[in-house]
């Protein structure tokens, strides 16, 4: 499909199981079994069946490909603001019937990113109930956060994969996979329809038995269509809601061609680029030059590589107010930081400000959660969260910085 080449070039992927061959990686994986199994096989050089143990985090570092732990489940509850949610973890034959249904409390890590529709998302693009898929990593030494209520106090053995490190729809997750959904027939008066996943027209697994409902949204072209137009044969994405509560699950909306799938995905990336000019480029600070007064920022991952290419365009304006005295050079490429938090919330973004011309964009490998950009900036001041490992937000000089709703500033909450 031609759309992913420009709406999901961003992605670096992870195929846990299938990157590492031979004795397999020096932490534990997915394909070592379930999670609540001991491994079937010995970390690299060792001969102890229960030595892999799942990657830990290590903070200011990018986490290796294919160390993270899969987990799907239906997003049930979301707080945007500090990009926090809880998704009911999806039955599977690994779980007892007492276990079924249960919320994990998570939370995106700070380069974790979130895709919608097949382009970059915020976590508030996306609507309560969709299926997503997301890749996990065990919560912090010191996070002791309790796990969601639950009847008679039960928990997931999801539990403790609480920081999120890509989280995605199903639109998403089959495209980027190069799937998908075959139709095999669709009976309107039992609202039932039976597809199979195939990528490059090769099955990859049995038919399933999809249900719909009247309210299912049906795209087509550059409308809406009827789940009538739907005829066997066809290859379509969709997302789903209600998966493994009653089979598969319920198809919430289904794109019938590539011309729909490409809208799609061309709406999201607007919402995103609008999104990230008003709040700013992510990222963490590799190093500073106290004497110098410069900063060096790595960019995360997970945003449109366009977006980017703006660091290099001119604004000939001075900035003045909130630096505290003029660029060097008014017309070359400049822009300014913001200190974030982990959320990437920032405090006052329009007051809070420091920066100055961009000395060099660098290019470096691509690694999961990063976007391989790295940005020298020559600043009029150092603020106290411009400090290695810490995060920060990146305002090119031509967008203009915004106050945003009160809610989204977390000045005055420290």
């Amino acid at each position: 499909m031609r759309f992913l080449s420009t709406c999901l070039g961003y992605c670096s992927l992870i195929v846990a199981g299938t990157l590492f061959a031979g004795e397999g990686p020096p932490f534990r994986i997915d394909a070592d079994g379930p999670i609540n199994a001991r491994p079937t096989r010995a970390a690299k050089g060792s001969d102890k069946k229960d030595d892999p143990q799942w990657y830990p985090l290590i903070d200011g570092r990018f986490p290796p490909e294919g160390s993270a732990h899969a987990i799907s489940g239906e997003l049930i509850q979301v707080d945007h603001l500090e990009r926090r949610f809880h998704l009911r973890v999806d039955r599977n034959d690994s779980q007892d019937r007492s276990i079924w249904d249960l919320p994990l409390d998570a939370v995106m890590l700070p380069y974790g990113s979130i895709s919608y529709h097949g382009s970059p998302a915020a976590l508030q693009d996306i609507p309560l109930g969709t299926h997503l898929h997301g890749e996990f990593y065990l919560r912090a030494a010191n996070d002791q956060t309790p796990p969601p209520a639950a009847n008679n106090n039960r928990k997931t053995p999801e539990l403790d994969f609480r920081r999120c490190f890509r989280l995605e729809d199903d639109f998403t997750h089959h495209a980027r996979n190069g799937r998908t959904w075959k139709v095999a027939s669709i009976d309107p008066s039992a609202r039932k329809l039976i597809a199979s996943l195939e990528r490059d027209g090769v099955a990859v697994g049995k038919p399933q038995s999809f249900d719909f409902t009247p309210g299912t949204r049906v795209y087509r072209g550059t409308g809406f269509a009827k789940l009538t137009d739907l005829a066997p044969g066809e290859s379509v994405l969709f997302n789903l809601t209600w998966t493994t509560l009653y089979g598969p699950g319920r198809i919430t909306e289904i794109w019938l061609d590539e011309s729909s799938r490409e809208l799609a995905a061309a709406h999201q990336l607007e919402c995103h680029r609008q999104h990230i000019r008003e709040r700013g480029l992510a990222g963490w600070v590799e190093a500073v030059d106290d004497e110098l007064q410069i900063v060096t920022i790595t960019f995360f991952g997970g945003i449109d590589p366009a977006l980017f290419d703006e660091l290099t365009l001119t604004n000939p304006e001075p900035f003045g107010w909130p630096l505290s005295k003029p660029e060097d050079r008014p017309t070359a490429p400049k822009g300014t930081i913001a200190v974030a938090r982990e959320s990437l919330m920032t405090y006052d973004p329009v007051n809070d400000r420091k920066g100055g011309n961009i000395l060099e964009i660098e290019r470096i490998p691509v690694e999961p959660g990063s976007s391989g950009v790295r940005l020298r900036v020559q600043c009029d001041m150092l603020l106290e969260g411009f400090r290695p490992r810490r995060i920060v937000r990146f305002y090119p000089a031509t967008w203009k910085v915004v106050a945003l709703p009160r809610e989204e500033q977390f000045f005055g909450r420290e």
